[in-house]
């Protein structure tokens, strides 16, 4: 059997113990980073109930055992910020864009405010952001349009003006959208169309109009649901939505939508809830609502429907 080479083997042991050197050296490196990023984040607070996060984010500890923070088993690095309900004010820093594993962000249901950095756009691992209850009193900046894995987006209840960024239709992956109460003014963005995983849009309360584009559904095979009550969309519901065979629930309530409710609703099996109230709708209740058989909500108040309910309705 042949001998080992003394002088081989004290060379692979040294290089294995580089390696292992290097790789620790750079683990310990990024998770400093990840930490910078955090603690930068902390000093924009500005209210914490007693102190959260000043008691809690502390260098005496590891980041990954930090409030609301969710390491990675492999990388050991931070993937999920989850602060939600903390009750927090303050801002966003660019420095957050360092946290370059991040795959969830969510600050739900405090009091951030001004302005969000672009820097943000770094962040392209990132699945999942909810901002939703805060304070972003902005223009929804173009580059979420960069977040090419985003599958869930969720900006409601923040008084975001102006218009939904052209860049949006980049986002290729995303499932799950919602935008509504906010001060958003446009016309139905075919940018979605650019979307086809889309399979939730909630638009509802802004100050969106024009008229609900005939094609929707060639371009949104999967959607499941379209919220669009509370804006000031006009013109007929078109008959061809109808062809989202997989939607559940319908919502164009409080809105200027004219003509007649179309009969091919009727044809939309999956429907489980139906708002339609407080439009400018005129005519009868087609029968064909009878088919519905899954529908467990239909709202037709303050229309200007005339003739009886059908007997078909008493199947549903």
């Amino acid at each position: 059997m042949a001998k080992n080479n003394p002088f081989i083997v004290i060379i692979t042991a040294f290089l294995v113990q580089s390696l292992i050197f290097s790789f620790v050296k750079a683990a310990a490196t990024n998770i400093t980073t990840d930490q910078h990023a955090l603690l930068a984040f902390k000093d924009h607070i500005t209210y914490g109930p007693v102190n959260l996060l000043a008691k809690n984010w502390s260098t005496s500890s590891s980041v990954c055992t930090w409030i609301g923070v969710t390491c990675g088993v492999r990388h050991h690095r931070v993937t999920t910020l989850n602060i939600s309900n903390f009750g927090l004010a303050g801002t966003i820093p660019p420095q957050l864009a360092n946290l370059s594993f991040l795959q969830v962000l969510d600050i739900t249901n405090n009091s951030f405010s001004g302005s969000l950095p672009d820097e943000l756009a770094q962040l392209r691992r990132l699945k999942l952001v909810n901002f939703m209850f805060n304070s972003f009193h902005v223009e929804i900046p173009s580059w979420f349009g960069s977040l090419s894995k985003l599958q869930v987006l969720l900006l409601n209840n923040n008084n975001l003006v102006g218009t939904i960024p052209l860049s949006f239709g980049n986002l290729s992956s995303l499932r799950v959208l919602d935008l509504s109460y906010n001060q958003l003014s446009d016309s139905f963005p075919s940018i979605f169309f650019n979307i086809p995983s889309l399979q939730v849009i909630y638009l509802s309360y802004n100050s969106l109009s024009g008229g609900l584009p005939s094609d929707i559904c060639n371009y949104l095979p999967n959607l499941k649901m379209l919220h669009l009550s509370s804006n000031m969309f006009d013109g007929p519901i078109p008959s061809t939505i109808s062809k989202c065979q997989q939607l559940q629930m319908l919502s164009l309530s409080i809105n200027n939508f004219t003509g007649y409710i179309p009969k091919e609703i009727g044809n939309m099996s999956m429907l489980t809830k139906l708002y339609l109230g407080i439009n400018k709708l005129h005519g009868m209740v087609p029968s064909e609502i009878g088919n519905l058989c899954n529908l467990k909500i239909l709202a037709l108040q303050f229309l200007n429907l005339a003739g009886i309910v059908p007997n078909t309705i008493f199947n549903i």
